[in-house]
């Protein structure tokens, strides 16, 4: 996966994440599907997800910046095409 799609993923999720764990979004939804029972359990699924993300978007930002992308200005140019 390229870095800037694993660094995108990564921080959707993470937003997606957080939202989901500090606001109210999912017991309203829940809430309107008759799924309140499981409200209980969010926690258990919610935080190891957030995390998760934000390790993924860390690793994204660590190889990113180990790997710096090459741009034909600062290409090398060969003795064949000089």
């Amino acid at each position: 996966m390229k870095n800037e799609k694993l660094l995108r993923f990564g921080v959707v999720g993470t937003v997606i994440a957080a939202l989901c764990c500090f606001t109210p979004v999912l017991v309203l939804l829940f809430a309107a599907v008759g799924l309140s029972w499981a409200v209980g359990y969010l926690d258990y699924v919610l935080f190891p997800a957030l995390f998760a993300f934000l390790g993924l978007t860390g690793y994204a930002l660590w190889r990113r910046q180990n790997n710096p992308v090459c741009t034909p200005e600062e290409a090398p140019v060969s003795k064949e095409q000089s």
